[in-house]
Parts: structure tokens; sequence; C-alpha cells
């Protein structure tokens, strides 16, 4: 079954992630006070309603309890809004409220009223990009939680024809390899610690943020 989300603000980031999650499959209930937005979103969501996310008596019609998610995305210039709105999704038993916070303060306030989660698209994705500037083997960087991240990076061109157990990564860089993505197949493998590494290959490794830029500088 197909999980049910309803995405409030239909800015450049809910506009993006409404599109991107009903590419994959979910059912989106898309909200904007904005009709031509709405009249966007319209178009590839499973609903879109131009509405005032912060009328209580108006969300209420939404259920925001029997969604899976409810994401707030109003912007920067409704902080009011995004508060008021996260204050009332918890009320009204949404499992799972997710809120997009501009900077410190409001992302405290925000975890005060009850958001289970707060993210700042605009510090993610910067970054990102610095990372992606800084080590040009590195394609993917995400954030787990309590300083842990999950990074994919290209085989380092010294890395190439070595195994696993020759490189010895947990022991030099406390960096853990969870799997490989195969050069042309794309597919993921769970790593064989005696097969060479070939230059086409990926990684996926578990690590702290510091430990990938001593591999990369290390190895």
């Amino acid at each position: 079954m197909a999980q049910q989300i309803l995405i409030i603000g239909l800015g450049h980031f809910g506009m993006s992630l409404a599109k991107t999650l009903s590419e994959k499959g979910a059912e989106v209930l898309a909200v904007d006070k904005r009709i031509n937005r709405v009249e966007e979103a319209s178009a590839f969501v499973t609903e879109a309603v131009v509405m005032d996310a912060t009328d209580e008596a108006e969300l209420a019609k939404l259920e925001p309890k029997k969604r899976d998610s409810s994401v707030c995305t109003i912007g920067e210039d409704s902080k009011d809004a995004s508060i008021i709105c996260t204050a009332l999704l918890r009320q009204m038993g949404a499992p799972l409220v997710i809120s997009r916070a501009s900077d410190k303060m409001h992302q405290r306030i925000l975890s005060l009223v009850g958001a289970h989660q707060v993210v700042d698209p605009e510090q993610e994705f910067g970054y990102r990009f610095a990372n992606k500037l800084l080590f040009k083997n590195i394609i993917i960087d995400n954030e787990m939680g309590e300083n842990m991240h999950l990074t994919e990076m290209c085989v380092l061109p010294e890395m190439i024809g070595k195994t696993l157990i020759e490189l010895a990564l947990p022991k030099r860089f406390g960096v853990m390899v969870v799997a490989i993505r195969k050069g042309q197949s794309g597919k993921l493998f769970q790593p064989n610690p005696s097969e060479p590494l070939d230059k086409d290959d990926t990684m996926i490794i578990v690590s702290t943020e510091s430990a990938i830029p001593k591999l990369i500088k290390g190895v």
C-alpha cells in the first residue's frame, strides 16, 4: 500500500519534495494558500488543496492523523505559520511530523512545539556541496545522526587492485565498508574482503565525519 504523505507549503522545496514523492509512488496531498502553486502541483500529486494550514478547522478536514507522514515546508517568510501548523499537526495526532526550519532558533521552537524531526534544506545542501567541492571522490554523503555518516565514494587510485583485508580501513581510518557498487552494473553487493577493488567500483562507507578526509589523504 502506498504511503500517504501530507505536504504543507509549495515553495521550491515543498514542490520538489511533492513531485519526487509522487514519482516514487507515494500518495501526496499537497496544500498551499497560493492557487497558482496548487494548480502546478495538481499535475502530479494525488490531490492538491488551496487552504491556510494555520486554520485549525480547515487543517482538521485533511485528517493528519490518518497520514503516514506530515511535512510542513512553509518557508522563512512565514515562521509563525510554520510553528502554528507544526503544533496543530501534533495536536491532531499526526504520527510523524517533519518541519522545515530556516535558522537555529526556528529549529529549537519547532522541536519544542512537537516536531518529530526538523530539517534545514539549505544548511544540508551547503554541507553536501562543500564536501563535493573539497573531495571529488565523494558521490553522496548523508548524516545519520550521532556524528555518523553514510558516504558513497569512488575507489581511490591507490586502492585499485587491493583487497579490503590489505587496506585495513577500519583499523587505519575508522571507516567500515558496508557495500560495494560494482562499476557498469550499478548493483550493490556485500563486500568480499578478499576480492580486489576495481577502478569502476564505488564504496558505501559508515564512519564519523572526520574519518573520510583522513581516508582520502592517508591511503
